[in-house]
């Protein structure tokens, strides 16, 4: 049986799960926010649910594997049982039950599937042509009202091409344009006809703010605020403050409890801002001085919510102490730097130190071709910090693409290691993770393979690529 995988092949997997959530009625689509008579007026903080449903899976058995559990082991010798989608054991001698599909990976190496906390596949979909710019609502400083998964094409080939590299969770992001950017969305790396189909099920949706160099030029350049530093903390700091005066308003309405009050008028840039105040949004930051992520991190202190992620952040390594009084991670690159003033005093060894003095620590891309090689960028990290004399295992480190950005993205119970009861994302890699040679022979998601290196029917393609001369043909 063909096997491949293509947008119009998951058709009707996804026509069965749309299906499926009918019963799920209009209010879970948008349509009724507002209650009815004699009720208080509510919004659907969902009304773009996640349709996404696992491809079918069998019973599969990975039998003898140098398993990196994404946390901090190294477990030899070990078999995975998955079932139902999800990693049902882990041990030594695990016995197949009948059926099963047994995988011999004896000496091979296996991890958590990748996950990558920055990206903008969908939204600067490849080709990269100006159509396909969808990525920076540079049009005011602040539009926290826009989604970027409302400018995510699915049929961008890049979803394939990281999924060849282990990719099986991604998050993408608006641009760094604006002071708020909008929300983000995490997604399963699966074809679909829609984003709803790829929505990792229950992710906490997030905020994309950013620091720095970007939004002043961009909007000091047309004359406009922000121009400087000044203007940009200004910035914030008005719209957080417009953000806890709505939420206070709405407030005084629900705890009034009387449905003949006039509720405040709904402002959705607002409705953004206030989930990040109810803790229910995550704040994703592009900032890259030490000085301006100290900054945000007293502001955030001043207007009562948490910096979840700094992104791009090549000084995390002058304020480990912050980040992690603060509770908030870096997401960083291994040695891409010094390419515009605030990336100046980027160092190599910047994943490493930040890590080994007790922050939250990971690597990103930022990039489609660097989500393709998240693993070897992680390899030069660690050795750049050996080299220093940092102690860092193998096993610590698999953690920087697989459980440190689960976590950073509120989706680490579900997935970003291998342990009972979760996700089985799982990569079988043909050599050590962090040898330049390693290629991604086996992908799992959901218990399901989609991804073959040996069987070329046995991987995704986007309808954009079929019949382009040379790629996607079968």
């Amino acid at each position: 049986m063909r096997l491949f995988w293509s947008s119009v092949g998951a058709g009707a997997l996804a026509l069965a799960a749309l299906t499926g959530c009918n019963g799920a009625g209009d209010e879970a689509n948008g349509g009724d926010a507002n209650g009815g008579a004699g009720e208080l007026v509510r919004f659907n903080p969902d009304p773009y649910p996640s349709t996404y449903q696992p491809a079918p899976s069998g019973v599969t058995l990975i039998r003898g594997a140098n398993v990196f559990d994404g946390v901090d082991q190294l477990l030899e010798n070990t078999d995975i049982l998955i079932e139902n989608g999800r990693i049902a054991a882990i041990g030594q001698g695990l016995a197949a039950p009948d059926g099963a599909e047994i995988v011999e990976a004896e000496g091979r190496f296996v991890t958590p599937g990748v996950v990558d906390i920055h990206s903008h596949l969908g939204v600067y979909a490849s080709p990269s042509v100006n159509a396909h710019s969808d990525g920076n609502e540079a049009t005011a400083p602040v539009t926290a009202e826009v989604w970027a998964e409302h400018g995510v094409w699915p049929q961008d080939p890049g979803f394939d091409t990281a999924l060849a590299a282990g990719v099986t969770t991604l998050h993408v992001l608006p641009g760094s344009a604006n002071l708020f950017g909008g929300r983000g969305v995490t997604l399963r790396n699966v074809p679909a006809r829609s984003v709803q189909a790829m929505k990792f099920p229950d992710a906490p949706y997030t905020l994309k703010m950013a620091c720095g160099e970007n939004p002043k030029r961009v909007y000091g350049n047309q004359g406009r605020a922000p121009a400087s530093r000044m203007g940009n903390m200004a910035g914030y700091r008005e719209a957080w403050q417009r953000a806890v005066e709505y939420r206070a308003a709405w407030n005084r309405y629900w705890d009034a409890d009387d449905a003949s009050a006039t509720p405040p008028a709904r402002n959705l840039e607002l409705d953004t801002l206030m989930g990040v105040l109810d803790g229910e949004i995550l704040i994703q930051m592009h900032c890259y001085r030490a000085d301006e992520m100290a900054l945000v991190l007293d502001m955030a202190e001043e207007f009562d919510y948490h910096v979840s992620v700094f992104h791009h952040a090549v000084e995390a390594y002058k304020i480990p102490d912050l980040l992690a009084e603060a509770g908030t991670c870096a997401a960083v690159w291994a040695d891409w730097g010094g390419f515009k003033m605030e990336a100046y005093d980027s160092i190599i060894e910047n994943l490493p130190i930040t890590h080994a003095l007790g922050a939250c620590a990971m690597i990103h891309s930022d990039s489609d071709l660097g989500i393709q090689r998240l693993n070897h960028e992680v390899a030069k990290a660690l050795g750049d910090g050996r080299r220093m004399g940092l102690d860092i295992s193998d096993a610590e480190a698999v953690a920087w693409f697989t459980s440190a950005p689960a976590r950073g993205l509120g989706i680490f119970e579900e997935t970003g290691s291998i342990e009972s009861g979760k996700r089985a994302d799982i990569v079988i890699w043909s050599a050590h993770p962090f040898s330049s040679y390693a290629l991604a022979d086996h992908v799992y998601i959901d218990g399901a393979l989609m991804y073959d290196r040996a069987d070329p029917e046995r991987r995704t393609v986007r309808d954009f690529m079929l019949g382009q001369p040379g790629e996607g043909v079968r």
